[in-house]
């Protein structure tokens, strides 16, 4: 087992700032599992730092000597990913005007990080998995078998057991990937080491441009520490190097912090909460979470309307009623045996029942009082059907919400909505966005 002193050293070694234990048992698995040829999958959320692993997992290798490449498949056209991992022939296609040898050949001997790799395509996932298991491969346009001695260490900000389950991604792949797991820690998992990063930025980027780097007050720090990052790193860099060039005063307080910190701590999506479901992240996608909260609201409001109007035409709220729509009596109260409602029910965007003023000391509408206006009832059962939620709606808004968040910039609206710079790309065209 690793010891701390071998960790520290790579933390020295690598600049890696932080204490927190998620983040040693990370570091552990990639110490331990350096030395070897074993393919390695690490996992994490954007921006949390995974491309630091796969160089260190190359440094501390045997073939640290050898070359090392990182690449984002999401960036990579579909069209051209084959001929950029494993080289074409000319005239394979149109523009192949020469020979050309991909990033497997090239890197042969040393160590190929494939981030995103979530994003490849079938087909190339197909090559792939030919070149883990006997490091061959064909190049575009070619019937030449080739051979290469690469290690692969992949990457993925996605559940890749959701994407076999969705036909997205090949599961003889996904095992053969999985020899060893490393799992990075979110950057909101991470506790005080929030702190220290944001004091490295902000020293790093004063030293740089040769001003005095800024100090958190101790509410500062907690306010910072509670909030999501849902960017990781690479957004708390982004803030403390904002902080420290356009703020006069050197201490910060809560105040001033609070300023530079998105209201929205995050997507907007539904989570699905680590520990949830037993433990298995298998579950549900944040799509899946938005569909069943989007079904729920339709539920529970066609339950309301269906309990109004018996209400309205001559029920009453017993306490059988109340058992049975819990869900739906939130803070219903009884007093002088006078069955009471919250008028927030009965407001005119809920219901066209506005003549319905009459309420008591506590602010509820007497159900008594409504009765004797039933003569003003209209049938609204027609609606319980008629009311629906366009879910392709609800996403073209959170994508638009996301652009304009961030000026923009797919780059940064994908990742808030933790999806591909490709996907982003695709919905924009599919929902036709314009994309200032």
């Amino acid at each position: 087992m690793t010891n701390n002193a071998e960790i520290q050293a790579v933390k020295n070694r690598f600049g890696i700032i932080g204490n927190a234990p998620a983040l040693n048992y990370a570091l552990s698995i990639a110490i331990q599992v350096a030395p070897t040829d074993l393919t390695v999958l690490i996992t994490g959320e954007s921006g949390s730092g995974k491309e630091s692993f796969s160089k260190i997992i190359h440094a501390l290798s045997a073939r640290k000597h050898g070359p090392f490449i990182a690449i984002n498949c999401g960036a990579i056209p579909e069209g051209t990913i084959d001929s950029e991992l494993f080289g074409h022939v000319k005239g394979s296609f149109t523009g192949a005007i020469d020979d050309r040898k991909g990033y497997f050949e090239t890197t042969s001997t040393g160590t190929i990080f494939l981030d995103e790799i979530a994003e490849l395509p079938i087909g190339t996932q197909a090559r792939l998995l030919r070149v883990l298991e006997n490091g061959e491969f064909i190049p575009v346009g070619s019937s030449k078998v080739k051979k290469t001695d690469v290690r692969v260490v992949a990457a993925t900000n996605v559940n890749l057991l959701e994407a076999v389950e969705r036909g997205r991604f090949r599961e003889d792949l996904y095992y053969r990937l999985n020899t060893v797991p490393i799992s990075v820690p979110p950057l909101r998992e991470r506790g005080y080491d929030i702190d220290l990063l944001f004091r490295k930025f902000s020293t790093d980027f004063a030293d740089k441009n040769h001003i005095q780097p800024v100090e958190l007050t101790d509410g500062a720090v907690q306010l910072l520490m509670s909030f999501r990052f849902p960017g990781n790193i690479r957004q708390l860099k982004n803030i403390a190097e904002q902080i420290t060039i356009l703020e006069t005063d050197r201490l910060i307080s809560a105040e001033t912090l609070a300023k530079y910190l998105p209201r929205e701590q995050s997507s907007g999506l539904p989570a699905l909460l680590k520990g949830m479901n037993g433990g298995n992240d298998n579950g549900f996608s944040e799509r899946d979470l938005l569909y069943k909260v989007l079904f729920d609201m339709r539920k529970d409001m066609t339950d309301l309307k269906k309990l109004v109007l018996s209400l309205m035409q001559g029920g009453q709220i017993t306490p059988d009623t109340i058992k049975q729509h819990s869900e739906l009596f939130n803070g219903l109260h009884q007093e002088d045996s006078v069955a009471l409602v919250p008028p927030s029910v009965y407001t005119p965007s809920a219901s066209p029942y506005q003549n319905f003023q009459p309420v008591d000391t506590h602010g509820f509408i007497k159900i008594d009082d409504i009765q004797d206006n039933r003569t003003n009832i209209e049938d609204i059962s027609h609606e319980t059907h008629e009311d629906s939620f366009s879910l392709e709606k609800q996403e073209k808004e959170m994508i638009i919400r996301a652009l304009k968040k961030n000026g923009f910039k797919r780059k940064y609206a994908a990742s808030d909505l933790g999806i591909s710079e490709r996907t982003l790309y695709r919905k924009i065209k599919q929902y036709d966005i314009e994309d200032e």
